[in-house]
């Protein structure tokens, strides 16, 4: 069954960026013990990804060899025009979160969908049912301001903590399943 998953890393006071959208706070850790291997493995159950704008231009700025994501399609949701990539299936939309939903799970042929970065985009998925499981790493380090994880706008239905475990160098992983609105306390 295809889930809608948040994977994303955060600072320990809960930002997932610094307050420019840099990223250096976090790629100082790359590479760390188990971290490449967490994340090839999240990675093969994706058939499907969606993310923002920011986090598109982003990879764009990186001058990777090549789109990471070629065999996954790709929806951006944008409110300009944006280059495209070369290799990649992207598919630049706007509106409502619903019909490219509908249209990333069927891509996604029983393989998960990949909410990417935008932390605001994400809650957007979140405030419409859409979001199955926060998979978050933390990784330890206190930026004290910058873009905030996942900025709901009211208070959820405490979460179910499926698997946690210690990764190197003070990373924490943490896989938390969201309980449908009304439930919980």
């Amino acid at each position: 069954m295809t889930r809608t998953q948040y994977f994303v890393a955060s600072s320990i006071d809960g930002f997932i960026a610094a307050p420019d959208g840099g990223l250096d706070w976090l790629l100082q850790f790359d590479g760390f013990e188990g971290g490449p291997e967490s994340y090839d493995s999240f990675l093969a159950g994706v058939g499907a990804i969606i993310m923002g704008a920011e986090t598109y231009r982003f990879l764009l700025d990186q001058e990777l060899e090549a789109w990471p994501y070629a065999d996954i399609p790709v929806w951006v949701f944008s409110h300009s025009e944006l280059p495209a990539i070369e290799g990649g299936s992207v598919r630049f939309v706007s509106g409502d979160v619903l019909p490219v939903h509908r249209a990333a799970t069927e891509a996604a042929a029983g393989a998960n969908v990949w909410l990417m970065g935008g932390g605001n985009l994400v809650e957007q998925f979140h405030r419409a049912g859409l979001l199955d499981e926060l998979l978050l790493s933390i990784v330890p380090v206190l930026l004290g301001a910058g873009r905030p994880l996942l900025p709901v706008s009211t208070t959820t239905a405490p979460l179910a903590l499926e698997r946690q475990r210690t990764l190197g160098s003070g990373v924490v992983e943490l896989a938390y399943r969201l309980q449908p609105a009304g439930a919980g306390a």
